[in-house]
């Protein structure tokens, strides 16, 4: 069963619990179309924290009455909704990140992002050629010219067992810290190449599990700072085919088949 459906209309912000988005072939619609692209041409991630961590304070809502999810209404703490896209909203967004930002609906060609590795053991993937307490700047393997700021497939899918999994470790197991479109109520996560069906349409294809980078355990609104959950993640490493070794929680899926997707539909997973 779907348990939860979450978009997040700006890159890092924080995102809209709905309970019905349509699924393209490129993601739920309306999900990470916007980011902030900071001065130096990088994508503004709260991956790196230290730098810009305020941006997970920052709400941000799609227009419903825009089915393209195009209208987007960000607010920062103590502050009135502007919709992005605009001067006044860059100056806002600018004001409270400390740094000049522009928000785009545009992937930048050559997009990076810097990434900070945790020092959480098991938090540093082999891939890195940072160490823990550094920054790396990376490219956004999902983010294409023209798309979404997606970090690398289309779907971001928690499992109701991995989320048990933790708490039963006494770990807060709060599932914005995890960011996901979809939360589905079965008990494992299901492996790369499975098939996912959702209601009676959207089908989805597992890609990878999901690397996880320093948000989990990061503080945000309603949630305070915890290495906690850092150190639980680390303790899920395994090899991802081509990538080598990481800490995971959750899988990254691509659609196969284009769908609307309601809270409580069925989910059938398959191969």
């Amino acid at each position: 069963m779907v348990e939860a459906i979450c978009r997040f209309p700006l890159k890092s912000a924080q995102g809209e619990r709905l309970v019905r988005l349509y699924f393209g072939v490129d993601g739920p619609v309306g999900d990470r179309a916007w980011g902030c692209v900071a001065a130096d041409g990088r994508i503004v991630s709260a991956k790196n924290p230290r730098r810009w961590g305020r941006l997970l304070e920052v709400v941000a809502v799609a227009d419903e009455t825009d089915v393209g999810g195009g209208r987007v209404m960000v607010t920062v703490p103590g502050g009135s909704p502007v919709e992005a896209g605009t001067s006044r909203a860059d100056d806002v967004l600018s004001a409270w990140l400390g740094e000049p930002v522009t928000l785009s609906r545009v992937v930048p060609d050559g997009a990076g992002l810097e990434r900070w590795w945790p020092s959480e053991e098991g938090m540093v993937p082999e891939w890195a050629t940072a160490r823990a307490g550094e920054v790396q700047t990376t490219e956004v393997a999902g983010a294409q010219p023209g798309g979404r700021f997606v970090d690398f497939s289309a779907v971001h899918v928690v499992t109701s067992g991995q989320l048990g999994e933790l708490a039963d470790e006494g770990v807060d197991a709060d599932v914005r810290r995890f960011r996901p479109n979809l939360v589905l109520d079965i008990d494992v996560a299901p492996g790369p190449g499975s098939l996912i069906d959702v209601g009676d349409g959207l089908r989805l294809k597992v890609s990878v599990p999901t690397p996880r980078c320093a948000i989990p355990g990061a503080a945000q609104p309603g949630l305070a700072r915890s290495p906690e959950v850092l150190r639980a993640i680390g303790r899920r490493r395994v090899d991802i085919a081509g990538y080598g070794r990481a800490a995971v929680f959750g899988v990254y899926a691509d659609v196969l088949r284009p769908g609307t997707v309601n809270v409580g539909d069925s989910v059938t997973v398959s191969g």
